[in-house]
């Protein structure tokens, strides 16, 4: 059952208070703060809350580390080498909290989320002020407080339904932003740590995204993008809602262009949701499937219960009634037991989906999931010898799929502008696509109708019309 909690407006007014009584010795400056965020669109997006609560507390962002009074870590655990890197960027602030002792250090984020991890970078290093999972950045405040009156504190909880709801952030100016309608996840991926981090599925109601929605609306953003580790699992019990009916009522609000997201998984990606992607013209017509691998034998240990014809079956639906989607994807390479075979059938895949995107990955065995445990680990000169493979077979077919576009007309919602060399605008076309055309910082914002003239290896080229 739902529970939604929110941040005491009691506390962030305390933790305000103790910022402002412990950094009275900055000559009238305000404190600052630095986040430092690995991973997912979910994890930047809790940097965003975590630099709300942060501002609300009287502090303002710092133009690096190095300039900072407090230093957040926002970790990822989806692999082995984001470990590496938080304790390495841990290790390298000794000295600096050597030099000044009134630094707060602080880590949080889904790999402290894992108890043994966190309690291992308490002990470590004793100079780190705070460790918190991913279940108590509404408590923020509170522990923030804790810090600047002397205490260490590490906080990792598991959730029960609780999902936190009109927490402050902190949104970079942009005309596209994420909004999250769900955290957490059910499916048990054999490779994935994410349900034992993030918890069990639990959705938003329709109300409280359509609100965030609108109040994004009235503050000049044109394009959301719904965020769930699971989207197409969305469900409201509150309102009975499914995630075709959560897209549905997103679609009216007024002010929104473009209505994105991510991320899909094949197994309950439904007919009402291509029929909402086909008749709401506002969905983008471009969706996130991550296929893995293209061997049923190797996607039944990935435990994700569907096999290539469920794939090719809802990527068939999904052409038919979408003209001009497109498919961006994630694949592991070098999963245990992983053959050439089972790799050719990927690669296979790969040449007859045509993706417009991959994003590939070495497997990286995490502790605590069934397939860290399994026989057959793959060399890790044989993963990287096929991860080149199936970069270059994307790549190939990316160039053949941003070929077709040369002549094509279509609008480009307008993000920002490359300088390097003559200046570029930049945005994307509804599908997607990356597309650069002469511009400057006025267009940010706008929709622009261009027509393609080229190619680069990762975007598409266009002119004015």
């Amino acid at each position: 059952m739902r529970k939604d909690i929110a941040v005491p407006q009691g506390e962030l007014e305390s933790a305000r208070l103790a910022a402002e009584r412990i950094n009275n010795n900055l000559d009238g400056r305000k404190p600052t703060y630095y986040i430092e965020t690995y991973g997912c669109q979910m994890n930047e997006h809790d940097s965003e809350k975590i630099a709300g609560i942060l501002e609300r507390c009287g502090y303002v962002p710092a133009a690096d580390k190095a300039a900072a009074n407090i230093i957040f870590f926002n970790t990822c655990c989806v692999r082995d080498h984001a470990e590496k890197k938080v304790f390495g960027n841990i290790g390298a602030l000794k000295k600096v909290k050597d030099e000044n002792p009134s630094l707060i250090i602080g880590v949080c984020g889904c790999m402290m989320q894992q108890k043994e991890v966190a309690d291992k970078l308490f002990k470590r290093f004793p100079y780190l002020d705070m460790v918190f999972g991913t279940n108590e950045l509404h408590m923020l405040p509170n522990l923030l407080e804790k810090v600047l009156n002397g205490e260490r504190i590490e906080l990792v909880r598991q959730m029960d339904g609780e999902i936190a709801e009109g927490l402050p952030v902190k949104r970079i100016d942009s005309v596209s932003q994420f909004v999250t309608i769900m955290y957490g996840c059910n499916n048990f991926c054999s490779y994935c740590i994410v349900p034992y981090v993030r918890g069990r599925e639990r959705s938003r109601s329709v109300e409280s995204i359509v609100n965030e929605v609108k109040d994004l609306a009235a503050n000049g953003v044109k394009e959301i993008t719904l965020l769930g580790q699971n989207v197409n699992s969305y469900y409201s019990e509150d309102d009975n809602a499914d995630f075709p009916a959560l897209l549905r009522a997103v679609c009216k609000v007024d002010g929104i262009e473009r209505v994105r997201f991510m991320t899909s998984h094949p197994k309950d990606l439904s007919d009402g949701l291509i029929a909402a992607m086909a008749e709401e013209e506002k969905v983008c017509p471009h969706i996130h499937l991550p296929v893995q691998s293209g061997s049923d034998r190797i996607l039944k240990l990935m435990n994700r219960h569907y096999d290539c014809e469920r794939y090719f079956t809802v990527v068939d639906k999904l052409k038919a009634a979408v003209p001009g989607v497109e498919l961006t994807t994630d694949i592991i390479v070098g999963f245990p037991g992983e053959t050439e075979e089972d790799f050719e059938a990927t690669l296979d895949m790969v040449e007859k989906i045509g993706y417009s995107a991959a994003y590939t990955f070495k497997y990286s065995p995490r502790t605590g999931t069934k397939a860290a445990t399994m026989d057959e680990q793959i060399s890790e000169e044989v993963k990287k010898e096929r991860l080149k493979r199936l970069n270059d077979t994307v790549a190939k077919g990316l160039k053949a799929g941003s070929e077709k576009y040369i002549g094509q007309e279509g609008e480009v919602l307008v993000e920002g502008c490359d300088h390097r060399g003559e200046t570029m605008a930049y945005g994307k076309l509804p599908c997607f696509k990356m597309v650069y055309f002469k511009g400057d910082e006025s267009m940010i914002g706008s929709l622009r109708c261009v027509r393609i003239t080229g190619i680069t290896k990762n975007s598409l080229v266009g002119e004015l019309i």
